[in-house]
């Protein structure tokens, strides 16, 4: 039966008040109202030892520093490695996971239009903050400046074999893109554009010019901070 701490004391979560049960919770407030420990907790459904539900998910969520972020990463090994989270608990997880990811490649950029740096950059601040490696993604506009969509071109320190212009404009051209915004992180946090940043750019904003499709911007994204090359005149 599972255990919960409430006040000190240690009940059973059938013993909590109604309200208070992360299920009944759920169903009476709506999941805005619970804790990330709490959705999990639902998820896995049972504890295990003296362990309940929710300690299990708080166990989870410590396993990185990132929080829940690092779950879009995980796998089924990795979750089994803490103590009462099985293979079947694991799979739970990551088939939620999973689903959460394809409703949010379901256009989520709908009527979304660019004008000024800021608005991608926040966008892509949720997306790529916490990553540990470098990624290069791409935003693909239409005539109006609306989102089509954001795609990643490769993973990995950028140079220029791994961000090629064949690459990068396959999907623009595939998706009838009218301009794009070249996009990457740097997981140590600094924005400052590197020699090789500058220098994929400039290429990039090249070839675009030879096909028709312009590169508008290339932001580089830090922790909770952006660079707009744009605007601080690099291209």
């Amino acid at each position: 039966m599972e255990k919960y701490f409430l006040e000190d004391k240690k009940l059973t979560i059938k013993e909590m008040p109604i309200n208070e049960r992360p299920r009944e919770k759920l169903i009476a407030y709506g999941p805005n109202t619970l804790s990330n420990a709490e959705l999990i907790a639902i998820i896995i459904q049972t504890g295990h030892g003296d362990k309940t539900a929710i300690d299990l998910a708080n166990m989870i969520i410590s396993m990185d520093k990132r929080g829940i972020v690092h779950l879009t990463e995980a796998s089924v090994d990795e979750l089994k490695s803490i103590n009462g989270i099985g293979e079947g608990k694991a799979a739970q997880i990551i088939a939620a996971i999973e689903i959460g990811k394809r409703i949010k490649k379901i256009n989520p950029y709908e009527n979304i239009r660019i004008s000024e740096p800021y608005q991608i950059a926040k966008i892509l601040i949720d997306q790529m903050k916490f990553l540990t490696k470098e990624y290069f993604n791409i935003v693909l506009l239409d005539t109006k400046n609306q989102i089509i969509s954001i795609e990643n071109i490769s993973v990995g320190s950028l140079n220029s074999s791994i961000v090629h212009p064949r690459e990068v404009f396959k999907e623009a051209l595939k998706k009838s893109s009218n301009s794009i915004i070249l996009a990457h992180n740097h997981p140590s946090g600094d924005t400052t554009p590197s020699n090789e940043d500058i220098a994929i750019t400039n290429r990039l904003i090249q070839s675009g010019e030879i096909l028709g499709i312009k590169v508008i911007d290339h932001i580089i994204i830090g922790n909770e901070n952006y660079l707009s090359m744009k605007e601080k005149n690099y291209i």
